[in-house]
């Protein structure tokens, strides 16, 4: 079987490049692989790089033409199934429309994954995604919500539609130790958050909620990580940064708040995501469907609070007490203090998420994608058989 992935690709600083890049990896490491895949990278114009050689082809995002001739491109290989990775903003024109221009014209098995998907999508949205749901073979989304948002909203046939884990990292023995160590945190309890900083993150409820856990555990620090979103920079430079400095300084928590202001690689991530004892994402938006951060800490075995958004409810649907309003600062306090000082609670914490987070492996989802491929492309042939 032969694979084409369609996305943005490594070295790309760029959450759907890093997911197509393990979930090729995943693929290719899985006992029943047996094969060849090429990559077909979306990229901004000023960074494409032509190389006949290489298997990750650059595609300029914003040549409309180069669509309709990749789908033409692929009619013509031995390509079995296509897994393209949809997110609006990767592809050219508005909210990413030009990808109409591929799906209409590809003869091929498409296989898509959505990793964003709206409860009730509004234009130009619903339109594009709705001609990429028809013209797909196979539609994969990460949580139940996103699959009945699609076939509520959109009328997608419901066995059109397979729910498949977010894959994350395994836990590695000894990196929570090494990390602590190298962070200076072996005496603190971390609290921590992951991702480009920008506003309507959260941030401020957790800042807000933590004076009264330092009451009850003083050596909890919490660990906001990431380098400032560049959209935000180009519009405001690091005006939100400076901020949150002054809200941490005002509330007292120049010793309970550290900011690791810097682009984090994935082995990075892994440790400092693996170091932290309890993993938080306080976003006020519930209609996120994914969240891979979310997903590296419960992968990781790490203990987590979230507001209920889209992703978080479905995921820690079994632990609706993980679950708080973004609102309630007082009870973001009473449980993250709650947890920090509970040892035995963290240990259990820990155990629930691995059970939930063993299913996520890399390993395992990579398993289940090519089963869903082969499938697909067995399918393929039998109906070409069949005519």
């Amino acid at each position: 079987m032969n694979i084409a992935y369609i996305g943005t690709y490594i070295p790309q600083k760029c959450g759907i490049a890093t997911y197509t890049h393990h979930l090729r990896q995943s693929i290719c490491a899985a006992k029943s692989w047996k094969g060849h895949d090429t990559v077909y990278a979306i990229k901004p114009s000023s960074s494409v790089q032509q190389d006949p050689a290489s298997l990750i082809h650059e595609l300029d995002k914003e040549d409309q033409s180069a669509y309709k001739k990749l789908a033409q491109r692929l009619n013509r290989s031995e390509v079995s199934v296509v897994s393209l990775q949809h997110e609006f903003g990767i592809f050219g024109g508005e909210a990413g429309e030009y990808i109409i221009d591929f799906v209409e014209h590809l003869n091929k098995p498409l296989a898509v994954t959505f990793h964003t998907v709206f409860e009730n999508p509004e234009e130009p949205y619903r339109r594009i995604q709705q001609r990429i749901a028809e013209q797909s073979d196979m539609i994969l989304v990460m949580n139940r919500l996103a699959a009945g948002y699609l076939h509520r909203s959109l009328h997608v046939p419901q066995e059109k539609i397979y729910i498949v884990p977010h894959g994350t990292p395994e836990p590695s023995k000894g990196k929570r130790e090494l990390t602590r160590s190298k962070m200076g945190w072996e005496e603190r309890k971390v609290v921590m958050s992951f991702g480009l900083l920008s506003r309507g993150k959260g941030l401020e409820t957790v800042l807000q909620a933590l004076p009264r856990v330092v009451e009850q555990v003083p050596e909890v620090l919490y660990a906001i990580v990431g380098q400032t979103h560049p959209e935000v920079r180009k519009r405001e430079g690091e005006a939100y940064r400076e901020e949150l400095m002054r809200m941490i300084h005002e509330l007292k928590l120049d010793n309970h708040v550290t900011m690791i202001d810097r682009y984090v690689e994935e082995d990075e991530l892994v440790g400092l995501l693996s170091a932290c004892d309890l993993y938080v994402t306080p976003y006020p938006g519930m209609q996120q469907i994914t969240s891979g951060t979310l997903a590296y800490a419960v992968g990781l075995g790490r203990p987590v609070l979230s507001t209920p958004y889209a992703y978080a409810k479905d995921l820690l649907e079994t632990l609706p007490e993980l679950l708080i309003p973004y609102e309630d600062k007082m009870l973001w306090s009473r449980q993250m203090a709650d947890i920090l000082a509970n040892s035995n609670k963290l240990e259990q914490l820990e155990r629930k998420m691995m059970q939930i987070g063993s299913p996520m492996h890399w390993s395992k989802v990579g398993e289940l994608h090519l089963k869903l491929f082969s499938d697909l492309t067995n399918t393929h042939r039998e109906v070409l058989r069949a005519n």
